[in-house]
């Protein structure tokens, strides 16, 4: 969850959001749902409070899934607002 940029120049960490199988109702926007179609093997949450840098060597393949455009725009929506970058 990061500029591309970073990552093509070499940066030496990534943002992750962490995602959990533990579900909470109503938690958005600490807890954006994914469902299992995003590549998951069961639906999760993401855990946008918990946003974290991990060195790139513990990337083992790529990410865990791939959210389509719609749901993007609600995860960037709560990190402005967890992050208090909402204007």
């Amino acid at each position: 969850m990061q500029a591309r940029a970073l990552l093509a120049a070499g940066h030496p960490s990534t943002l992750i959001i962490p995602m959990t199988t533990s579900l909470i109702d109503d938690a958005e926007p600490l807890r954006i749902r994914v469902p299992k179609a995003a590549g998951l093997k069961q639906v999760s949450e993401l855990l946008v409070d918990q946003l974290r840098a991990i060195d790139n060597r513990r990337l083992v393949r790529g990410p865990l899934a791939r959210l389509p455009r719609p749901l993007m725009a609600r995860v960037e929506l709560a990190l402005q607002e967890v992050l208090d970058l909402v204007r």
